[in-house]
């Protein structure tokens, strides 16, 4: 049995949840939420907790189980706490801003780089060196943050680019002068 799937998912105080079939719909103070899930699992409301069980011991159910558990236990967290990750704008010269609701970068191009995030999604730049991305959606949080990583990742030489707070970025030597 999967250790993560059997666990059941409590729900706070204004979360609501609705089931269609495998068709899930979460609501809470932060917004709502909806998701398809596996058509294999089996997910029960049953008083204040959800509880998602599969059908079998195949691969492919025992491989969905948590998977599904998991996907339904974010939405939860996400629409009562939200998640937020942190990046950090490391380089001479390198800074985010914002214009409307659009971020820019200023990371060592030849142009300002533009993003433009999705609808639900909130860009903070509490300095010009770090940017807060927030959202109710993990997964979407987590894909805008690594789009916005991707414009210039940190390199190994010199450390410049941007990382996610708190990453280590393994150093290597450079050059060495020749004898």
């Amino acid at each position: 049995m999967s250790r993560v799937g059997k666990q059941p998912i409590a729900l706070p105080a204004g979360v609501e949840v609705k089931l269609d079939g495998n068709h899930v719909s979460v609501k809470g103070p932060k917004g709502e939420l909806s998701r398809e899930l596996s058509r294999d699992m089996i997910i029960q409301m049953e008083g204040n907790t959800v509880t998602v069980s599969r059908p079998s011991d195949e691969r492919q159910h025992r491989a969905m189980h948590g998977l599904t558990r998991t996907l339904i236990a974010n939405m939860v967290e996400g629409v009562t706490k939200g998640y937020s990750k942190n990046l950090e704008l490391v380089g001479t010269g390198y800074r985010a801003s914002k214009s409307g609701r659009k971020l820019v970068l200023t990371v060592g191009f030849s142009h300002p780089v533009e993003i433009d995030p999705p609808t639900g999604i909130d860009i903070e730049v509490p300095n010009p060196a770090a940017v807060i991305v927030k959202g109710i959606d993990k997964e979407a949080v987590g894909a805008l943050t690594a789009n916005i990583r991707d414009v210039r990742p940190p390199e190994p030489y010199l450390g410049k680019g941007i990382r996610y707070a708190g990453e280590k970025v393994r150093r290597k030597v450079g050059k060495t002068g020749k004898k």
